[in-house]
């Protein structure tokens, strides 16, 4: 279904997400199929998860978080620099029945000190900027990673190092294949966070961090 926005000109769409109803408009980019595979990926793992609230970073319409969430109970707390992105993921919590609280601005300002969740999703723009050209139906402002495609990733790495919890879990989407993964086990490196399973589909690789359970609640400087 598409037809226009009641806050603007540009065109809404709705469509299904791995069971959930998803709207969105040109301004965020259009839901990936694949992408459900993270969704049911992070859901698996909250039941064995602390208690807490599910962060999203760069939740776009927020349907990874909200595929991950939904029926468990938590709470998911979504972050995106776009305040479009974050009208649409209430939209889209509501819809689901999914208690959700939205963040709008960077990664860095808008999570508090001592803030820890038991798991973290996240979905950050890794299209390097001389390559933006070559996806001219995708919005730039949810492609593009910056210089080397790692701008976005490097501020998810840090957020993770910062606020994930003891024994909690992060599943970042990145670039396909393994040079992104590789340069997040390198980013890493020196913190408390292990860089574990990878798996890998046509259009991205999805890699799993951990935070030892023993791990004393101090972020790595």
């Amino acid at each position: 279904m598409v037809r226009r926005d009641s806050q603007g000109d540009s065109q809404m769409s709705a469509g299904n997400f791995g069971g959930l109803a998803i709207a969105y408009d040109d301004r965020l980019l259009a839901p990936r199929d694949w992408t459900q595979a993270q969704g049911r990926w992070a859901g698996e793992l909250l039941a064995d998860l602390p208690p807490g609230d599910v962060l999203e970073l760069y939740c776009g319409a927020g349907q990874i978080g909200l595929l991950a969430v939904a029926g468990s109970g938590r709470r998911l707390v979504c972050v995106d620099v776009n305040p479009v992105a974050t009208h649409y993921t209430r939209r889209n919590a509501e819809g689901a029945g999914v208690d959700v609280m939205t963040r709008t601005g960077s990664v860095h300002d808008v999570l508090g000190d001592g803030e820890v969740f038991p798991l973290i999703i996240a979905d950050p723009p890794w299209v390097p900027r001389a390559q933006v050209h070559a996806f001219p139906e995708d919005p730039r402002l949810a492609i593009d990673g910056g210089e080397d495609g790692l701008a976005r990733i490097r501020e998810c790495a840090a957020a993770i190092d910062g606020h994930l919890g003891p024994g909690g879990v992060a599943l970042a989407q990145l670039a396909p294949g393994d040079e992104q993964a590789d340069a997040v086990v390198d980013m890493t490196r020196g913190t408390s966070l292990v860089c574990g399973e990878r798996r890998y589909f046509e259009r991205g690789t999805l890699l799993r961090i951990d935070r030892p359970v023993d791990w004393g609640g101090q972020a790595s400087p």
